[in-house]
């Protein structure tokens, strides 16, 4: 008859034996606790790990996207503005983001949304529409300090969309408009006054020879006589005014 407490014990060691092995992928390392006290962390690969005396905490390692929802916060300059943003955050020290935080996922998240509404609160509204490059360089030094002691590397936060109130919206489209009718004022008044100097140049030079106004004046008589219906207009000399002039004197 076969004993068959050997081939138990033989399947209950087999099986012991196989439960303590652990794989772990690339981007992942698994933390181990013996006894409840922290061993270190392990992989990528394949290791054993003792049944009922060592337990696993799997972290993932790879690079994570928070999209954090719309936060509604009043800026420097008493506007309401409705703002989201992106983080991105990787674990870099998979022990410290298992027994430094109980959930550095949570955690993080919570970091980022007061982090941003602490920012934007202490911004004006032109800072938050024009500046973003350097508020999210602001939000992300903030939020990887706050964090770092949990073994979380923020590598980037970028804000993704600024909602105003419709009357805030109608405002800035009003100044808008106001600033380019002032733009081309401006620039009307500019090219007026270029032209202005130009013609007063062009005067001075004209004036210096007195057959230069003749001969002006004779082209615009002849640029005018293309259109049959131009009335034209004959000059009389200056000379002869200069003529009657002399004589009027001379009397």
């Amino acid at each position: 008859m076969v004993d068959l407490v050997p081939i138990g014990i033989g399947i209950v060691v087999a099986l012991f034996i196989i439960s303590g092995i652990k794989v772990v992928k690339e981007y992942e390392r698994g933390v181990i606790f013996r006894l409840g006290r922290l061993v270190g962390a392990r992989g990528p690969g394949i290791f054993f790990v003792i049944p009922f005396i060592e337990g696993m905490v799997i972290v993932d390692l790879r690079t994570v996207t928070y999209d954090v929802p719309s936060q509604e916060v009043v800026t420097r300059d008493n506007v309401t503005v409705s703002v989201n943003a992106v983080v991105y955050y990787r674990v870099v020290d998979p022990e410290k983001a298992v027994t430094e935080v109980f959930d550095f996922r949570y955690a993080t998240a919570q970091i980022a949304q007061t982090t941003l509404r602490s920012v934007i609160g202490q911004a004006e509204l032109d800072e938050v529409l024009s500046k973003r490059e350097k508020l999210n360089v602001e939000l992300q030094q903030i939020i990887d300090e706050a964090t770092n002691p949990w073994g979380i590397k923020v590598t980037a936060v970028e804000i993704k969309d600024v909602e105003l109130p419709k009357d805030m919206q109608r405002a800035m489209a009003m100044q808008a408009e106001a600033e380019r009718e002032r733009r081309a004022k401006v620039i009307r008044a500019d090219g007026e006054l270029q032209a202005a100097m130009k013609l007063k140049e062009a005067s001075t030079i004209l004036m210096e020879s007195k057959g230069a106004m003749v001969l002006r004046i004779l082209q615009t008589i002849n640029e005018a006589s293309g259109d049959p219906a131009t009335k034209i207009i004959f000059p009389i000399p200056i000379e002869i005014l200069e003529y009657f002039k002399i004589r009027g004197k001379s009397d």
